[in-house]
């Protein structure tokens, strides 16, 4: 399973620092992004990656309660938007491994 949420840059710190300290979530793949290269304004986007029950704690922790309501440290994106997102995530992937290799190669 795979989530994909953006955080606004002033919620950033808080929402890495939740993810990766948490027991469930950080044993599953945890990968930041500037999102500015993936067509957004501003913030942080995040990659999770992992069994169902890390990624819906991930999608808990991006939600916390202030005053009695609760407020998103990110938003999950999904649809088409995810897609093509995780798409341009893979192929930079891709593209680093591949660069990689022609070093030693």
């Amino acid at each position: 399973m795979e989530v994909l949420l953006h955080a606004e840059t002033n919620n950033y710190k808080k929402i890495r620092e939740k993810l990766l300290t948490d027991e469930v979530v950080n044993r599953a793949s945890i990968t930041f992004k500037e999102a500015k290269q993936f067509g957004r304004e501003s913030g942080y986007l995040c990659v999770i990656k992992g069994e169902e029950p890390r990624c819906k704690r991930a999608l808990e922790l991006a939600k916390e309660e202030v005053e009695g309501e609760s407020v998103e440290l990110a938003k999950e994106i999904t649809g088409e938007e995810k897609e093509e997102i995780l798409k341009k995530i893979k192929e930079e992937e891709d593209k680093a491994i591949e660069g990689f290799g022609n070093i030693f190669g």
